[in-house]
């Protein structure tokens, strides 16, 4: 690729970047409405449930603060999983509206499109994320003695954990019919956080379904996360969590661009 064609390309990029930035602003409902999952989460969890939930992480009798503590981590990732639905959305919207037919007859790059889909998504749910770590932070939750490498690692841990997922739903969002299949196609990224370590430890549920929460996406992405933030013992997690990211990436991005570069509508 010469230099003016990836300068081009960089252009057209950027251009449905803020595209789909604008429009997220305009209609604003839908993330603010994925967003609160994940707050009221949050808070009925910690203030409902935190006494109870506390005494199961060991440690002496009840306390609401080691909940926190232990809760936050996983819901910064569930507020990845549910922030990206509305990528899956929007997509849909995209190619059912007849924009992208439009957007095929002009002079741009092709893949621009859904690359603008992609890093705005990322954008909006490391947003989300501080958004949601605000309130966290509001209510007690503290990092315990975490370097600045850590937080590095944590940060670059949610960037990566935003752009695979992205992936996943903009492949789903091409496969859609409409918006509403797109959004129950992207519901298992709200669902399956509720079956992982984010509420509860692994070795509190049953011993059946202690595999399965182990080594789904979301379990070793939050222990990662615990692990960098809490200094809780990561073992094997962290290269579980960068092995689903890669891969969730990869198949993401050749899901998608597969399924652009065939789609008739």
């Amino acid at each position: 690729m010469s230099s003016l064609s990836l300068s081009l390309s960089v252009r057209d990029c950027s251009t449905m970047l803020r595209r789909n930035l604008l429009h997220a602003r305009r209609y604003p409902s839908l993330t603010l409405n994925l967003l609160l999952t994940p707050i009221m989460l949050l808070l009925l969890f910690v203030y409902i449930f935190g006494d109870t939930m506390s005494v199961g992480l060991g440690g002496g009798g009840p306390d609401r603060s080691r909940y926190i503590a232990y809760i936050v981590p996983g819901l910064l990732l569930m507020t990845i999983g549910s922030t990206v639905v509305g990528t899956a959305v929007s997509v849909s919207n995209d190619m059912t509206e007849g924009i992208i037919a439009r957007f095929r007859t002009m002079a741009i790059h092709r893949g621009s499109v859904i690359i603008g889909h992609v890093i705005g998504s990322v954008l909006q749910a490391i947003v989300s994320v501080v958004l949601v770590g605000a309130v966290g932070v509001a209510i007690g939750f503290r990092s315990t003695g975490a370097t600045a490498l850590e937080w590095l690692a944590a940060f670059g841990l949610l960037v990566l954990f935003a752009l695979a997922l992205t992936w996943i739903a903009v492949g789903m969002g091409l496969v859609s019919p409409n918006a509403e299949a797109a959004s129950n196609n992207a519901m298992p990224l709200i669902l399956l956080p509720l079956l992982s370590s984010a509420f509860v430890p692994l070795d509190a549920m049953p011993g059946w379904f202690q595999p399965i929460a182990a080594y789904q996406p979301f379990t070793p992405a939050i222990e990662t996360l615990r692990g960098l933030l809490l200094g809780t013992e990561i073992g094997h997690n962290g290269w579980l969590a960068v092995g689903w990211c890669l891969g969730f990436a990869v198949l993401g991005y050749a899901w998608s661009t597969s399924k652009f570069n065939q789609d008739p509508r």
